[in-house]
């Protein structure tokens, strides 16, 4: 028969060790953890480099294993994916408390206005779960830096933020170019937002 005080010795070790993975836990209760989903095509390395950037910026992240881009997305007329199409793709199979931001580097579009098939850099409905990010539009030469920068743009929408009039800020409105070598962070105003919101900014 196991001594009495080997029971109360097991169960006080036992919640010291919950204890001890909650501490070391790197996704804090209650916190929005990104999710970064490759679709096949885009580079490993400019994943890696979105990844990084953007837990300087949120340390809650995670990459997914890339998958293939879905064909209800296709659009054959102008041979390329719908953003939209894409974001209810990846909206249904995010998971609560959690945001996606997929990557591709295919030519994506959306409807604007009155032009039906609009070429666009990426896509994030506001407020949503999921949103989406190409590299096609952006410069060859410094296609990493702009596609963090168009990330986490459109993850600032899925979170609530409208564009903004800072013309340093990461919410800036591209306005059907490209200015993200001018963003620098996040302008204090749309920072208050997202903390307001419950993002722990680096």
């Amino acid at each position: 028969m196991i001594p009495r005080h080997f029971y109360f010795l097991f169960i006080l070790l036992f919640f010291c060790s919950c204890k001890n993975k909650e501490a070391v836990n790197p996704f804090a209760k209650n916190n929005i953890v990104i999710d970064i989903q490759p679709f096949n095509g885009i580079s490993d390395v400019q994943v890696q480099y979105v990844f990084k950037e953007i837990k300087k910026v949120y340390p809650y992240i995670e990459i997914q294993k890339a998958i293939a881009l879905p064909q209800l997305a296709w659009y054959a007329p102008r041979n390329r994916y719908r953003a939209d199409s894409l974001i209810h793709f990846l909206s249904r199979q995010t998971i609560k408390g959690h945001v996606t931001i997929g990557l591709t580097n295919k030519d994506i579009s959306t409807t604007k206005n009155t032009i039906v098939d609009f070429g666009i850099m990426g896509l994030g409905f506001r407020p949503g779960n999921a949103c989406v990010a190409s590299s096609f539009r952006l410069s060859k030469t410094e296609t990493n830096m702009q596609l963090f920068k168009l990330a986490i743009h459109e993850l600032g929408h899925t979170q609530g933020l409208a564009h903004c009039p800072v013309s340093t800020c990461f919410m800036r409105d591209a306005e059907g170019r490209n200015p993200t070598n001018e963003e620098k962070e996040f302008c204090k105003k749309c920072k208050t937002y997202l903390i307001r919101k419950g993002w722990k900014l680096n």
